[in-house]
């Protein structure tokens, strides 16, 4: 039976690519870079080949995914440091789209055509291209667009609206559990919490948020049924 070593293989190889990307880091699909990319699936037919082949020796897909991974953190390393280095294996962002009108030899060297610009726009909330003063490929692939100030969000900063300064909420309470670090680094104690929270039953507090200035947002499950609208 094949089942015993494909088990054991399995297990070996998804811990080798947790810790690699542990090591690698935190990026996205969505922010991966052509190296980055490459890099990512080179590592994953390495694992899906130690694991599956078991002529092949498991060291050799061990030692190949940690290579792959140490040449990947090195260069995350060297293009924090060297803007030559970056855009060489990251790439740089390309003007698209110019005070309203097409760059069309930067889409033909990018092969974007006119259809994908279009839905990049539309998925970025914009159906009318005139709206667009400037657009971006970015160098992992996504678009970013700019609108002429006529079409652009008013914000309270545009209509001289003064605003306070709003703090971060820290989580000291989730899924009835209390997170004493961050009750801690609030410069609160299980006390304060527990007085404020004393009409609730801890184990129906789903989450509990506390910000700098001592405001508790307190989320409790009121036991309702969600109408199936998404089934």
């Amino acid at each position: 039976m094949h089942f015993i070593p494909v088990l054991y293989r399995s297990i070996i190889s998804l811990g080798t690519l947790f810790l690699v990307a542990k090591m690698i880091g935190k990026k996205q699909v969505s922010q991966f870079s052509l190296f980055d990319y490459v890099i990512s699936i080179s590592i994953g037919n390495f694992a899906a080949e130690m694991t599956i082949n078991i002529d092949s020796p498991e060291l050799d897909g061990i030692l190949a995914v940690i290579i792959f991974g140490l040449i990947a953190y090195a260069v995350s390393i060297m293009t924090i440091h060297s803007v030559r280095l970056r855009k060489f294996f990251m790439g740089k962002p390309t003007l698209i789209i110019d005070n309203g009108e097409f760059i069309k030899d930067n889409m033909k060297k990018n092969h974007l055509d006119i259809d994908n610009l279009l839905e990049e726009a539309r998925i970025k909330g914009f159906f009318d291209i005139s709206e667009i003063q400037y657009g971006v490929l970015e160098a992992n692939g996504e678009m970013s667009f700019l609108a002429f100030p006529e079409y652009r969000t008013v914000t309270p900063k545009l209509m001289n609206i003064k605003t306070k300064k709003e703090l971060l909420n820290g989580n000291v309470i989730v899924d009835g559990k209390i997170i004493k670090e961050n009750l801690k680094g609030l410069g609160k104690d299980i006390d304060w919490l527990k007085h404020k929270i004393k009409k609730y039953k801890l184990s129906d507090i789903i989450l509990a948020t506390l910000n700098a200035n001592g405001d508790l947002n307190i989320y409790v499950d009121k036991h309702l049924k969600s109408p199936k609208i998404l089934e």
